[in-house]
Formats: structure tokens, sequence, C-alpha cells
């Protein structure tokens, strides 16, 4: 379930209760340049120095709508990418019941996936019941181990939702212990730790988020919005009844993508003003109108530090701070 808290959707009015019509066309394109299917043939395989991107989010939606921009760059680079949805997303609507919604959720993550390429993997804890276990920590670390990502991004600590917390705070727990072989002794320990990061937030207590890497993602930007269009029981359903969005959500459907369209930058757009600072300094950006969406991370001190060279590789076209 997202986003709302502090990363806000549209001005809040009367509920809606209809059902949506999930996308039905995939991306041709998207920004970029055509990108790979993880599974093509060893001839069209990516390059060996192509970073691969591993993603922790707390729900199905979660990874696209805080980085749909860094996933669609390391595709269209060539660079494996997996996004997993910690819970089922069973409790995320109005109307459907739990059951069916986690099914449909599935679905709709998966068709995320497919779209630019991407791996799409659910697990089955509980929506909004999810808890930093020991359980939970060891099944991350041997996620993390069996993928073997230079790159993982999670959510902070620091969040509205229980669920975020909770698993930002089992990533940070296993971020270590990936390399130490008497944990989870059933999957090879890695000799060196990836790179861990959080994705953006604007919650300020008890800190703010340190945008050690800023990205302009407004080329990215029609697929991000293909793919959140996927998970058309959120943006379309589920997220405008909770913010009881006025006017309802349209039934057609390219007046569905427009409207999507202008619920995102809506929900975005603090965060150009939030880093506006490090878009002008640091990418050189006079006019921020031009910049419509962007994306910020902060570095774990937890896992590997990455030289500059390193940041470069792992975040395409960022700024450093």
């Amino acid at each position: 379930m997202e986003p709302l808290g502090n990363d806000t959707g549209p001005p809040a009015g009367s509920p809606i209760n209809r059902p949506a019509k999930p996308l039905t066309k995939p991306l041709a394109n998207p920004p970029g340049g055509p990108v790979r299917n993880p599974k093509e043939s060893p001839s069209e395989s990516p390059p060996v120095s192509a970073p691969r991107l591993l993603l922790f989010g707390a729900h199905p939606d979660d990874c696209e709508y805080h980085a749909g921009g860094l996933i669609a760059r390391y595709r269209s680079a060539g660079g494996p990418v997996r996004m997993i949805s910690v819970t089922d997303g069973g409790a995320g609507h109005h109307l459907r019941q739990p059951e069916e919604l986690r099914q449909l959720r599935r679905l709709e993550f998966a068709r995320s996936g497919r779209l630019v390429g991407a791996e799409a993997i659910v697990w089955d804890y509980p929506d909004g019941e999810l808890q930093c276990t020991l359980a939970l920590r060891q099944q991350i670390i041997a996620e993390i181990r069996r993928f073997q990502p230079d790159l993982v991004l999670t959510h902070r600590v620091n969040d509205y939702h229980p669920d975020h917390r909770a698993v930002g705070q089992a990533v940070q727990d296993a971020s270590f212990m990936v390399t130490v072989p008497r944990i989870v002794p059933e999957v090879t320990a890695l000799r060196v730790d990836p790179v861990v990061a959080t994705m953006v937030d604007l919650f300020t207590v008890p800190a703010a988020l340190r945008p050690d890497l800023v990205l302009d993602v407004t080329p990215e930007l029609p697929t991000i919005l293909a793919m959140l269009e996927c998970h058309a029981s959120q943006v379309f359903e589920w997220l405008p009844y909770n913010a009881r969005v006025t006017p309802p959500v349209p039934d057609d459907e390219s007046e569905r993508r427009d409207w999507l369209r202008n619920w995102f930058l809506h929900c975005v757009a603090p965060r150009r003003d939030r880093f506006q600072g490090a878009l002008r300094d640091r990418l050189g950006i006079e006019r921020l109108d031009d910049v419509l969406c962007c994306e910020a991370y902060e570095i774990s001190e937890y896992a590997a530090q990455p030289d500059p060279a390193s940041l470069s590789r792992l975040f395409p076209s960022a700024s450093c701070r």
C-alpha cells in the first residue's frame, strides 16, 4: 500500500468505489532504448559489467513508486533487476476480499516486472502485519546471497507505514550478516557485501533522508507511469479511495492515463523542492521546472561503502554529494 504519508497524493475529496481496468498495452520502447528480458538467450545476455539491482519493498508497487526511474535505467543498460514485495499486499483495498486481492496484486506486480524485463517476486508475509523477525532477516540474507546484487534498495526505518519500517530494519540487520558463513549456513556467504541504499521519502522525524545521490528521472517518467498503471487495484481504486480523491477516476483508458500522470506528478513534486539544491549544484539544472520527477537515495552506513567510481556505476547519471 503506497504512498500517502509524507510523499502524498492529490487533494482530498469524495471517495470512489469502482474497479479499474488493468493495463492492456505494454510499453513498447521505454526511454533509453529497448530493454532485455533476463531470460534471453546467452548470446543476448547483458554484459558482465552490468550491475545487478535487488529491491526489497514492503508491498507490490513500492519498488516502482520509489525507484522506478533507477529500475528503468538498469534495464535499459541490460542490468539484471529483481523486485521483492515482502508482504502479499492483501490488505490494501476497501472492497476486494483479501484472497482475491492477494492473487490480483501478484498478477499486477508480475505484469509491471515484465514491462521492463525485471523479476517481480511476492513473499507470503501478511500485509499490514509485518514485523522485523529473525525469520525475515534470515530470508533476506539468503535472498541477497543467492542474487548477489551490486546494489540493494529498500525503505528507510523512518516511515509512516509499519511494514516499510520493518522491511528497512530487516535489510539493515541483514547487511553485514550476509558475509558471516555461520549465519544461514545453507546458503554460501558473500565475500563482499553489496552497497545498500534507502529509497526516497520526505519524512523528517527523527531524521530526514540524506540525499547522497539525486537523479533527474524525467526521461524515465513514461516507464514509471506504465509500471504503476499495471497496479490498477492501487492507483485507480484503493489509493484514490483512501485519499478521498475528487473528481472520480475516469473510465476512459486514455483519460485514466492522463489522470495517473497528474496524480503521480502531484505526489512527487515535493521531492523536487526538497532536493532542489542538489539538482542545481550537482546536476547543473538551472530550470527546476524542467525536472518533472526526481529520486534520491541515502547510502547505508551498515554495508559496503562505495567510492565515487562505484557510485557512478551503480547510479547512472546521478549527482553525488
